[in-house]
């Protein structure tokens, strides 16, 4: 490598190992909700495959991977649920829960929940904002 040529900079997706690695956090992360009994009532009538693939398809965005995601909006998608700020508060926990037990950097968490802060009026339902 000579001095004139420029690395790129690495992906926090790229830093947690890609798509393996947010697979295996999607996949903790819904052991978790799905196991809460606050929470497991909003996926009785999920497809929880497809739930899962989608998750990680937005993960891998929020963290800087590809963007391969085509679903819905989240708006459009969590609206309908009457998802309370008290649940979405929850998911975050779980969500952190599972980066922090699977060994995923501070900052990288820090960021994400830049995010989640980001993206909460799109997910709670505005009768319970």
């Amino acid at each position: 490598m000579t001095v004139t040529e420029e690395t790129t900079p690495v992906s926090h997706y790229e830093r947690i190992g890609g798509a393996a690695a947010v697979k295996a956090a999607v996949e903790l992360f819904y052991d978790k909700v799905l196991a809460d009994p606050e929470l497991a009532g909003y996926f009785t009538e999920v497809n929880m495959p497809e739930q899962r693939r989608h998750l990680a398809l937005m993960l891998a965005v929020v963290l800087g991977g590809p963007n391969e995601y085509a679903g819905r909006g989240l708006a459009e998608a969590h609206q309908p649920l009457g998802i309370t700020p008290a649940h979405y508060a929850k998911v975050g926990e779980h969500l952190t829960a599972t980066m922090t037990e699977l060994g995923v950097p501070g900052d990288i968490i820090a960021d994400v929940h830049v995010v989640l802060g980001q993206v909460q009026d799109q997910v709670v339902s505005v009768g319970n904002a």
